[in-house]
């Protein structure tokens, strides 16, 4: 396939009745000829708007077809797309439209109340919503616009945030691609075919929100190859196990999360779906416990394929299945980037060291209107990091230990979070947790575990004492919860990311109105 081909315009005139997008719920189909003539639609609505080549729009939806739409158009029209957590307050909604220079909110009226507050918090903001009403009627914006391509077409880039578990969002800015071709290839494109297998005859699921990186971008990647999308609206694991028979799913992506949920469904659930199509589950933004994944593996077979990496597009490491089960726990070697791991002083330190997780890289990133978080994951040698921390051994292989801004020094001793969380959640009366450092007045902090039960009526003491019984054979002393609490449910992202700062500043501030 030529070179300038890899989008979904050239699919639409080679095979335009073919499933670009299939709904998992609705059963919604979108055609490649389909998805062509309402991305051109967005791109001239773009322009009819004033929004031209490097101007920037913001994106709030939940799990669409639409999105697709939105996403395809702003690209082929030069435009910085900025998708936003349509599960945001209506204040960090606004911060971020605003934050990113955004020129136009497109959402949706089931999110009335919050746009309607966005309004008031960012007046000049002009919106669209998709069933809106008057001038604010997406539909019928795009209705009067034709299904052609806009005369001055070129490639457009995405702009995504973080979540926010250890403060405001941060806006990742990169410069529109140099090759302005709309259908130019891109490295994860190539990664995806050549280390994960993605074709034209992919379908892939993406059980997870597309406002954050990895579901957005790995969808549109299969766009570009020209494979069909399986997009579900909501994660439900029995759900996502009958998509997988039902169309019979070559690839897919998920979470950790995930794979707990669904090897907590009951035995006779989990066997009865036809999975033998699934020929790889790519999996991220999270370490997964070694348990969990030797499990997925007895039941999936070596399909799974983990890699790290970020937003921020600075590195890649890769590792499959079988390589996997020679070193449990890595997340593999680097594919893009060069990987080093680095002490206090940014100086990289032997094999089996632990320390902060840097990639060097040509790729250039900044934080959006935030030069001092630029600087501070930047070290001097100009090698920049996630935040996270691990060790490499021999071979080149990473292991991840936690992220930085989580460890809990307790009495003057590293601990990180992880490796009790990951112990915690293959407990068959753990449904969640989060294990978070608490002010103590006489060691600093001290380890606290919050635990979301699998059954509501067995929180209380007597499984407290359970689970700290269960665990002590398996951590050393200092690394034990000296607290567990329970929680009905724990604040999570349906990414599976976990808000650690909503609960480290819940227990700052009741120590501190306790002192």
């Amino acid at each position: 396939m030529p070179m300038s081909q890899f989008h979904p315009h050239f699919h639409a005139q080679t095979n335009p009745e073919k499933p670009a997008v299939i709904m998992g719920l609705s059963g919604e189909v979108v055609t490649y000829g389909e998805l062509d003539a309402s991305s051109n639609r967005v791109a001239q609505l773009l322009r009819a708007r004033g929004i031209g080549v490097g101007d920037t729009v913001a994106l709030c939806f939940d799990n669409t077809a639409t999105f697709f739409s939105l996403c395809w158009g702003a690209q082929r029209a030069g435009v910085v797309y900025v998708a936003i957590s349509s599960r945001l307050t209506a204040p960090e909604i606004a911060y971020i439209a605003q934050d990113s220079g955004a020129k136009l909110l497109i959402s949706t009226q089931k999110l009335a109340a919050v746009l309607d507050e966005v309004a008031t918090l960012a007046p000049a903001l002009p919106q669209l919503r998709l069933d809106g009403a008057g001038d604010q009627c997406l539909k019928t914006a795009l209705a009067a616009h034709p299904a052609h391509p806009v005369a001055d077409e070129r490639a457009g880039v995405d702009m995504l945030y973080s979540s926010g578990t250890t403060g405001k969002p941060k806006g990742v800015r990169v410069p529109l691609p140099e090759v302005p071709e709309i259908g130019a290839s891109n490295g994860l494109m190539e990664l995806a075919a050549a280390a994960f297998g993605f074709s034209s005859d992919s379908i892939y699921l993406s059980p997870a929100p597309l406002y954050h990186a990895a579901p957005l971008r790995w969808s549109m990647t299969v766009h570009r190859l020209g494979g069909t999308v399986v997009c579900m609206e909501k994660f439900d694991p029995e759900t996502a196990l009958e998509l997988i028979e039902r169309h019979k799913v070559t690839c897919s992506q998920w979470v950790p999360t995930h794979f707990v949920r669904m090897l907590k469904l009951p035995e006779d659930v989990r066997t009865k779906y036809d999975l033998s199509t699934l020929k790889c589950a790519v999996h991220a933004a999270a370490p997964c416990p070694v348990p969990v994944k030797h499990a997925m593996i007895d039941w999936w077979g070596p399909v799974l394929m983990e890699y790290y990496a970020g937003t921020e597009g600075n590195g890649f490491t890769f590792i499959s299945s079988p390589e996997w089960l020679q070193r449990p726990g890595s997340v593999g070697r680097t594919l893009l980037g060069i990987l080093h791991i680095c002490d206090e002083n940014g100086d990289e330190v032997p094999a089996r060291t632990e320390g902060q997780v840097f990639f060097e890289s040509e790729h250039v990133f900044t934080y959006h209107n935030d030069p001092e978080k630029t600087r501070d994951a930047t070290n001097k040698h100009g090698w920049t990091s996630l935040g996270d921390v691990g060790w490499v051994d021999e071979d080149g292989y990473l292991f991840l230990t936690d992220r930085k801004s989580f460890m809990i020094i307790s009495g003057g001793v590293n601990i990180y979070p992880q490796e009790i969380e990951n112990l915690l959640v293959t407990h068959p009366k753990v449904a969640d947790v989060a294990v978070i450092g608490a002010p103590d007045p006489d060691m600093g902090e001290k380890v606290v575990a919050v635990i979301q039960p699998a059954v509501l009526a067995d929180a209380g003491p007597a499984l407290a004492e359970e689970l700290a019984a269960w665990l002590a054979p398996q951590l050393s002393r200092v690394k034990m919860p000296r607290q567990i609490d329970f929680r009905e449910e724990l604040p999570r992202e349906p990414t599976g990311k976990l808000f650690k700062r909503l609960l480290r500043d819940e227990y700052k501030a009741a120590a501190a109105a306790a002192a």
